[in-house]
């Protein structure tokens, strides 16, 4: 006999197909409205992150776990891509998929698990309320991708890192850190992809906690990012002769940052009369801070 719980599931499974259904059908009305576009609609994740992300990239978890039917139908139509059509897009088309990919199966990662339990052992080392308290997040949990199985970890380092040759992915996937770039509240698109890379870069070297100089003591701080990725930026930005007192990993990554900063900045660094020292990575959750209820006189 089934129970009220399970006849909520299925009416729940049931809505979701519908919805499913109408957005699978809007999707390829579009596409070939627009030869131009991948026939994927980002629609549903764009009003995901439009409701849940702020202007500064920070995400209201609690309210996404509430309502987190949009997030699950774009998950869902992940899930349906067709692997055929998906390899007759563009590599923009691609790499703003797994982008979009990568970042929305994190905040699905994340509520799956929210709030999050910390491990007495984990805590020790990191924040109570990280992503890197959640038990085999970027290699174990599975998700499903074009009817195939893969992990978070599987899309940065095997599919967007070795795939395409565009450093500038490292400014736009989140891991749900305040040491991470900060989520934009929009998808990435094709048509859009190299200003938003460019921006996202943009926002990423403005931050201090992320790129600093103290021409004072002659110390140029860098993200951690730079020092894990550092061999991803060679192909792009290496030159045959490094940067003056500094060698072929740095110089590349340097060179990156001149590209995206203002020339004042841009002529310092290419001096090289400095040092580099690496910024402690933040791990705590990138979540909006707590809204104060207003207190009844």
């Amino acid at each position: 006999m089934k129970t009220a719980r399970d006849k909520a599931g299925r009416a729940k499974l049931l809505l979701l197909a519908a919805i499913l259904t109408v957005y699978a059908i809007a999707s390829s009305n579009a596409s070939a409205a627009n030869a131009d576009k991948p026939p994927f609609n980002y629609d549903t994740y764009a009003q995901v992150l439009k409701t849940c992300v702020d202007d500064t990239g920070m995400v209201d978890y609690k309210q996404l776990k509430a309502n987190r039917t949009r997030l699950d139908i774009f998950a869902l139509a992940m899930t349906r891509l067709d692997s055929k059509i998906y390899k007759n897009w563009s590599d923009s088309q691609k790499v703003a998929f797994w982008l979009n990919a990568y970042n929305a199966l994190t905040l699905k990662a994340i509520i799956d698990n929210y709030p999050i339990k910390s491990s007495f052992f984990k805590s020790r080392i990191y924040p109570k309320n990280s992503i890197r308290q959640i038990p085999g997040v970027w290699s174990k949990i599975k998700f499903k991708i074009m009817r195939k199985n893969t992990t978070l970890s599987h899309i940065e380092h095997e599919i967007l890192r070795k795939e395409f040759d565009e450093p500038r992915i490292h400014m736009a996937m989140v891991c749900a850190a305040m040491s991470c770039p900060p989520l934009r509240n929009e998808p990435y698109t094709a048509e859009k992809l190299d200003a938003q890379l460019n921006d996202q870069t943009k926002k990423f070297l403005a931050e201090p906690k992320k790129f600093k100089i103290d021409r004072k003591n002659n110390k140029v701080y860098l993200s951690p990012i730079f020092k894990w990725f550092a061999a991803d930026f060679i192909t792009k930005y290496a030159t045959k002769t490094p940067i003056p007192g500094q060698d072929k990993n740095v110089s590349a990554v340097i060179n990156f940052i001149t590209k995206h900063c203002e020339d004042n900045i841009a002529d310092y660094l290419k001096k090289g009369k400095f040092k580099v020292e690496y910024l402690k990575y933040d791990w705590s959750l990138n979540e909006q801070p707590k809204k104060k209820q207003a207190v009844s006189k």
